[in-house]
């Protein structure tokens, strides 16, 4: 009876947490608060994983002090991300969207996942942001040599492929690349020591470099959209 019950549970908890894979609810009140007040001017979202969601609550006063949104959800994969895109950028009206994604399906999080799979989920997201007058700016993977929670995977050799595939995409687009990959790495690929706590994520230390490469990325793209 035991066992009967525990499936039971899991398979309701597996079917509840599939109702909302792309976590949908999870900045739905912030939005909606978003859009009860008058437009921002240079409004900026950034859209990524735990190294973005991270970014606000290491650096919060870098969101606070700027008209930037930040729209990371721990975890998530680029499929994840474009499904909310509409949602956690293009409905708050942005001029700019830094797009900071693709390590998690590196990492397997949702999956198996080709390089080539996720540079197509974030042109997706940068061309419907250029559809609705939003410049993206697409960042390079930051630099892991490997991931705690999925070991063996490669990340050292794969991501430096795939930011090779962003940045042409970017070129061929006419897209801004922002690469903080090159700026943040060991010569093995790892990420600098004192610029992250777990080989993955950023130290403060870490974030402070990405601001002083994003916030001039942001100028020169707020001067594209005018």
């Amino acid at each position: 009876m035991k066992t009967i019950c525990l499936s039971a549970l899991l398979s309701s908890f597996s079917f509840s947490n599939a109702q909302d894979w792309a976590n949908l609810k999870h900045y739905q009140a912030e939005n909606d608060s978003v859009l009860s007040l008058p437009p921002v001017k240079n409004r900026v979202v950034f859209m990524g994983n735990s190294i973005t969601q991270g970014w606000k609550d290491t650096h919060p006063e870098f969101f606070q002090k700027n008209p930037y949104l930040d729209r990371g959800i721990s975890g998530q994969t680029t499929p994840q991300m474009l499904i909310r895109f509409r949602q956690d950028v293009i409905s708050l009206a942005p001029k700019v969207v830094v797009i900071l994604a693709g390590t998690n399906d590196i990492a397997g999080n949702t999956g198996p996942s080709t390089l080539e799979m996720i540079v197509d989920n974030i042109a997706s997201m940068a061309e419907l942001a250029k559809a609705n007058k939003i410049q993206p700016i697409i960042c390079s993977v930051l630099p892991a040599y490997d991931y705690p929670w999925h070991h063996g995977l490669e990340p050292n050799i794969k991501i430096p492929k795939l930011n090779a595939l962003l940045k042409a995409y970017a070129q061929k687009k006419g897209f801004m690349y922002l690469d903080y990959f090159s700026a943040m790495a060991e010569p093995n690929n790892a990420m600098i020591a004192e610029y992250t706590y777990d080989g993955v994520h950023c130290t403060s230390k870490g974030y402070d470099v990405m601001e002083k490469m994003v916030v001039p990325a942001i100028r020169k793209a707020l001067s594209n959209s005018k």
